[in-house]
């Protein structure tokens, strides 16, 4: 219907302009004063050439446009003329520019202009072209090119559009009336310099009447009081932009506002009973919570942190309250023991308050709410309480056995009152050197006890109920071992010195000092002598010094190594605790040769090796290795004897060594002392009693009788009965070895078919040979046959 009414306006509008009579002349209006080429004097040039002026015959006007044209023809634009034109065709109308020949078109002849397409002013709002009169046939120019602007007259054919489409709000709940909520904005892309074309108002649809909309800056405010988010929270208003100042037949456009209610701390904690109730064990620990209460809060977020804090108990400090931010609830746990036989319930005041209050809504107030909580505590077996938490005992290191030293006491706290039986944790007292009496808890030595081993034992006793003895409890009991002088002092080191033999008389060789394991309240106090025994002959003295050390000094003037090369100067050392211990330490001063200075130069081999440092157990250590090393050389020469008895042939694959190469190559036919084969054929020549030479005879067995054999017969047994019977030898031989050998026995044997083919024995034998055979045998022999067996008068 709005589209209708556009049409309509525009087609009334373009009536009114064109019937009126003075629009083509706009178009064409002619300038006053003279005609074409008349000209008129304004002045002179820098050169006194006087300057004129040639008036136009013509001028250009804006021509106007309606855009959105919707008639069949082409829409007329206007028309140009020239006072050149006679009106007999010789002037021809040229037009360029934005658009010239593709949305404007020219008449040449008569200077009418169309526009040959619907033009949107929105895309483009004035077109800029030129125009020329020219000569037909020349094409020469009549008038001077000119420049005219065509305009596009807008028309309301856009709807305003916002910005966004929906849009997003908060406000806070409870807000007075007009706050300001979100501005909207909507735009329309017709001539806002042209009518009310792109004049927005802005209206409210939907969200009466909660909000109301600025209906000429677009500004959402509050219209109701009271609006309270924990009654409804979010909002949804439609706004209308609607333009030609929004008159009827204006476009309009719409736009959703989400708008969210914000929470503000509006409403107060509550609790849900007046009264929380709570069971718990007395067995439970420190630390663990007993129960939880929350207070409900309709607002969110950081409006409904609450606080809980305890304003009065009836066991003050047993209980504490925390609260737990993610959940807001107030967790109640334990700060002290319970006891079920002491007090079985209590009762605690609770208050609880928002953390974050709002000023402004005091007068709803108060904050804050307050409930009861009841605290039960059930009973448990319990296992028996010691009266301390631990036991410090003490006793002297010299105590005999069975000797009490203290007592641990322990009771069950439940209403029973159970006895209780008292043992020690042995995993506490591995050397077993502590025990209890069962029923009195009496602790007692089993063991002699040394404070120089250890001085402090640390065991565990442990209580167990007659009645259930799974309740048990442990103490630990600390004992600790005083001291006794039990111990006499000792030099704090081995000394050994020396005494050069020009030394003279008191001259200090030595500072001795003591220790003593033993650890007297008053510290260590020694007194250092020299023994009685050696007081009367003595070549030494000692000087106590009263700090814990003593000097050892000579008596004499000069010592000689040769007559006495080692002194032992016997030093009595004595404590001065109660009772007093004593012991006799013996001090080595060798005999040397020094120089002026007092300088060592040569002592005994004794002296040097004391005075290297050599002990009894370090030479003990050095002779010991002498024996070892002794040892392993002669076991290792033994095994070198072991082996060169073994045989030579050590694995089966190996028979090398059992092949005997003599490498004798002999004299030929002739030398019959090279080697003897009738030793072969004739086994009686053999030696009986022929040793291995594969090892290295020990002990020597009996011959072996072998039965004689036949002389060998030119057949082909005689090399069989041969080898079985030398087979046989070697199996019944004692020395043989007990792995497979290799034995040669190099019999060729005798009476062969083809006798011997020897070409030195042929040579005595050549005229009774007969070798016509050869040709019997084959291609292979024909070259023997041609040579031997030829006819004898061919030779």
């Amino acid at each position: 219907m709005d589209r209708r009414r556009v049409c309509v306006l525009m087609v009334l509008w373009a009536m009114a302009h064109l019937s009126s009579p003075g629009y083509g002349l706009r178009a064409l209006r002619r300038t006053t004063g003279g005609r074409k080429g008349s000209t008129g004097l304004t002045g002179q040039d820098a050169n006194g050439v006087p300057l004129r002026r040639s008036k136009r015959g013509w001028m250009w006007n804006q021509f106007f446009l309606l855009e959105e044209y919707t008639g069949t023809d082409m829409q007329y634009v206007g028309k140009l003329h020239s006072d050149s034109d006679r009106g007999d065709g010789s002037v021809r109308y040229v037009l360029t520019g934005e658009g010239a020949g593709s949305l404007f078109r020219i008449d040449e002849n008569s200077g009418d202009i169309h526009a040959t397409k619907r033009l949107d002013r929105e895309e483009k709002a004035y077109y800029i072209l030129h125009a020329k009169a020219v000569n037909r046939v020349t094409n020469e120019a009549l008038e001077g090119q000119s420049e005219f602007v065509i305009k596009i007259h807008d028309i309301n054919d856009n709807e305003p559009r916002f910005t966004k489409d929906p849009y997003m709000a908060r406000v806070p709940e409870m807000s007075d009336i007009g706050t300001s909520v979100i501005q909207v904005t909507a735009t329309d892309a017709d001539d806002a310099t042209y009518g009310n074309s792109a004049r927005v108002v802005y209206s409210i649809l939907e969200g009466q009447p909660y909000f109301s909309v600025d209906p000429e800056t677009g500004l959402i405010k509050t219209a109701l009081p009271g609006m309270d988010r924990e009654v409804k929270e979010n909002y949804q208003v439609v706004i209308q932009a609607k333009d030609m100042a929004g008159q009827m037949g204006g476009l309009s456009g719409t736009t959703t506002v989400s708008i969210t209610l914000s929470d503000v701390n509006d409403n107060p904690p509550r609790f849900t009973k007046t009264v929380y109730e709570f069971r718990v064990q007395e067995s439970i620990e420190l630390g663990s919570p007993v129960g939880a209460i929350r207070a409900m809060d309709a607002d969110i977020a950081e409006n409904a942190e609450m606080d809980y804090r305890i304003i009065g108990s009836d066991g003050p400090g047993m209980f504490d309250v925390s609260t737990n931010r993610s959940t807001q609830e107030g967790v109640i746990v334990l700060r002290k023991p319970l006891d079920f036989e002491r007090k079985r319930q209590y009762s605690l005041r609770i208050q609880v308050e928002n953390a974050h209050i709002n000023p402004r809504f005091f007068s709803v107030g108060p904050f804050r709410d307050e409930a009861t909580i009841k605290i039960v505590v059930e009973d448990v077996d319990e296992p028996p309480m010691f009266e301390r938490s631990s036991y410090v005992m003490e006793v002297k290191e010299d105590a005999a056995r069975n000797t009490t030293i203290g007592s641990v006491s322990a009771s069950d706290p439940d209403d029973k009152h159970s006895l209780v039986r008292y043992s020690i944790d042995r995993r506490t007292d591995m050397d077993r050197m502590f025990n209890v009496h069962a029923g009195n808890g009496s602790v007692f030595i089993l063991r002699e006890l040394d404070r120089e081993e250890n001085a402090w034992h640390n065991v565990s006793v442990i209580a167990t109920e007659f009645n259930n003895p799974r309740q048990i409890s442990r103490v630990p009991v600390y004992v600790r071992v005083l001291d006794v002088n039990d111990n006499a002092p000792t030099f704090a080191t081995n000394y050994e010195t020396f005494v050069c033999e020009n030394a003279k008389a008191n001259q200090r060789i030595q500072t001795v000092s003591a220790t003593d394991p033993d650890d007297p309240l008053g510290g260590h106090r020694f007194f250092f002598s020299l023994a009685q025994e050696a007081a009367g002959k003595a070549n030494f003295s000692v000087r106590d010094n009263k700090d814990n050390t003593a000097w050892i000094l000579t008596r004499r003037n000069s010592y000689n190594s040769l007559q006495m090369s080692i002194y032992h100067v016997p030093v009595v050392i004595s404590d001065g605790v109660f009772p007093m211990q004593s012991s006799t330490n013996t001090l080595t001063v060798r005999v040397c040769t020094c120089d002026r200075e007092g300088n060592m130069k040569l002592c005994n081999a004794e002296a040097f090796t004391a005075r290297a440092g050599l002990s009894t157990g370090a030479l003990v250590a050095i002779l010991l290795c002498v024996i070892i090393l002794l040892m392993i050389v002669v076991l290792f020469a033994a095994l070198r004897r072991q082996r060169k008895k073994e045989p030579l042939i050590i694995s089966k694959e190996d028979v090398r060594d059992n092949v005997v190469s003599y490498n004798d190559e002999g004299g030929g036919e002739e030398d019959t002392q090279a080697f003897d084969i009738g030793t072969l054929r004739n086994p009686e020549a053999i030696e009986e009693n022929k040793q291995r030479r594969d090892i290295v005879p020990e002990t020597f067995y009996p011959p072996v009788r072998r039965p004689v054999l036949p002389p060998i017969r030119d057949n082909n047994g005689d090399v069989r009965d041969f080898i079985n019977q030398r087979l046989q030898d070697n199996d019944s031989d004692p020395t043989a070895p007990p792995y497979d050998s290799l034995a040669t026995y190099a019999y060729e044997g005798n009476g062969s078919i083809a006798e011997s083919l020897s070409s030195l024995e042929s040579v005595t034998t050549e005229g009774d040979q007969d070798y016509n055979y050869l040709s019997e045998w084959g291609p292979r022999f024909k070259k023997l046959a041609d040579m031997y067996g030829a006819d004898d008068s061919d030779s």
